[in-house]
């Protein structure tokens, strides 16, 4: 609590002494124009000459003396050689004596160049407080009535200007006794305003400081698609790196860009989230929520952005204690059943007395429990892999053997499948070879089914490392007709098939086995045309062991 009440007194100071030197530099600038606008007068009103008509050589001289203090009161200020009291009483005592000088050599105070000693004087007393505010019009009264005696005395006065300069004297007494209650005011509003500003930048980096180290990944985007805030989170998903503000949405990422859009002109059903995003490293799928900024209109918008990844880590051991049970039901209630009527259909089919149409409807009875039977052990399998055995891979290496195992079993041509980039460098990955050897299989099994149908639809695998992050990935593409953009969105989920049969487990299980092993599992659409599904490994950094 004592540092925080010295933080305050210094943060006090530092609030009391801009005023005095903010005012101190006003002066300045007036000093610098009072001889400038006395020059001016004095050339072109020669004939009548109001002021400088007595000693006109000496008028010059000080004109040319005061502005050339006025400089030297410009650098002083500037590097504070002394302390705003002392310098603002120095400056008047400067002003008084060159204005006197000025008042001389303009025939006494008749001239009514006394008059420009009002605002110094007043001035000076906001700098130097109440104790020393009246030092100041005392000083100049006495000096005017020193030059008053000498003028009379020289014969160029008259018996009336001391009752001018008495005048002048009161006035300057007189301002400056209304001034000092106003420079008290003035002060406290003047620490008021930057206590104000203080606690506003306090606050502004308190926010900040929240908003860079929220576990939410959060970014502004104002009403021309240009980020205005992005904490660092959000800006590693996006871009891998720091983003500048008022930098332009589309260089960040073009597909949240027109989720925005298509965001925004849904005015009747805006859901706060209407689509997917892959980071910049692409291995983490992200989930953009939209928050409007505005009542009215077309408004700044606040965007989370969620790993998918995070979610699903969280749900995977329910979802694995809810697939254990139901595969230990779906084992003792279906399994049992299928087996009996897939072997009472093959009984059935070795009849002499079966006709051609019973034994047509005798073999869909056993396809259709050969896909249940299949359906159930994906299910089971897909429960038993509470625990994973990771191994160090070299990527290349194991790739090789898999696809000789592939060709031979598939019964494929060399140039149908393979490795596009063989020279590729050594790729270490961190994976389960059991749940790699399953994910890779299905997804070259479904590549061949749907992709390719002859050797000139050549299926492609690429392995290599994301710039940004370091990432191994491995990509499975194809020639095909692709999937349906309106597929796409629901292409992991279970069950789902797109009409060319399957069970429609496949992908969602090998996107849980990648999941499981700390990969990601990601499919877009070739600009070719065909299909892409990428496999990007746990971060070399990472492993642990």
């Amino acid at each position: 609590m004592a540092r925080d009440s010295d933080t305050a007194a210094t943060a006090g100071r530092a609030i009391a002494g801009d005023l005095p030197w903010r005012i101190i530099g006003l002066l300045n600038i007036f000093r610098l124009l009072v001889p400038m606008i006395l020059m001016v007068i004095f050339v072109f009103d020669a004939p009548s000459r109001t002021i400088g008509s007595v000693y006109p050589g000496l008028f010059v001289s000080a004109c040319a003396i005061y502005f050339a203090y006025a400089l030297f009161s410009l650098r002083a200020t500037g590097q504070r050689w002394l302390p705003a009291p002392w310098l603002a009483l120095t400056q008047l005592a400067a002003d008084t004596l060159a204005i006197t000088l000025l008042i001389h050599t303009s025939g006494g105070v008749a001239s009514g160049l006394g008059t420009l000693l009002l605002l110094p004087a007043a001035a000076t007393a906001v700098v130097v407080g109440p104790r020393l505010a009246l030092v100041g019009p005392a000083v100049a009264t006495l000096a005017l009535l020193y030059e008053t005696s000498v003028s009379a005395l020289a014969g160029i006065g008259e018996a009336s200007d001391f009752l001018i300069a008495g005048l002048t004297g009161a006035s300057l007494f007189a301002i400056t006794l209304l001034t000092i209650p106003l420079a008290g005011r003035l002060r406290e509003s003047e620490a008021l305003v930057k206590q104000t500003e203080l606690d506003l930048a306090n606050l502004n980096e308190l926010n900040e400081f929240i908003v860079q180290h929220l576990r939410e990944s959060i970014l502004v985007v104002d009403t021309e698609d240009r980020i205005r805030l992005i904490n660092d989170t959000a800006a590693q998903m996006l871009n891998a790196g720091p983003v500048d503000g008022d930098t332009p949405l589309e260089r960040v990422s073009s597909r949240l860009l027109g989720l925005l859009r298509s965001w925004r002109l849904n005015e009747s059903d805006r859901r706060d989230s209407i689509g997917e995003v892959v980071s910049s490293d692409g291995g983490t799928v992200i989930r953009p929520h939209f928050v409007s900024l505005s009542d009215k209109g077309r408004g700044p918008v606040l965007i989370f952005l969620e790993d998918t990844s995070v979610i699903a880590e969280k749900v995977q051991q329910s979802k694995l204690v809810s697939l254990g049970r139901l595969s230990a039901s779906i084992a003792h209630e279906i399994r049992n059943p299928v087996g009996a009527m897939s072997h009472a259909s093959q009984l059935l089919r070795e009849s002499d007395a079966l006709g051609a149409d019973d034994a047509h409807l005798t073999e869909i009875i056993e396809k259709n429990a050969v896909r249940v039977s299949q359906i159930i052990e994906n299910v089971l399998q897909l429960s038993r892999r509470e625990t994973t055995r990771q191994q160090r891979l070299d990527l290349r290496h194991w790739l090789d053997a898999f696809l000789q195992e592939f060709r031979d079993t598939a019964q494929l041509e060399e140039n149908v499948i393979h490795i596009s980039n063989a020279a590729g460098e050594t790729i270490p990955v961190h994976f389960d070879p059991t749940h790699l050897h399953q994910v890779l299989w299905n997804l070259c099994d479904n590549a061949i089914k749907h992709g390719a149908g002859d050797g000139s639809q050549a299926i492609e695998l690429r392995l290599g490392r994301i710039a940004s992050t370091g990432r191994p990935f491995l990509e499975i593409a194809d020639t095909g007709a692709g999937v349906d953009p309106e597929h796409a969105e629901r292409l992991f989920e279970p069950f789902f098939t797109n009409g060319a049969g399957g069970t429609g487990l496949g992908l969602f299980i090998s996107r849980e086995l990648c999941q499981t092993n700390g990969a990601m599992l990601l499919y877009e659409p070739r600009p070719s045309g065909g299909s892409l599904f990428r496999i990007v490994f746990a971060d070399p950094s990472r492993w642990e062991w």
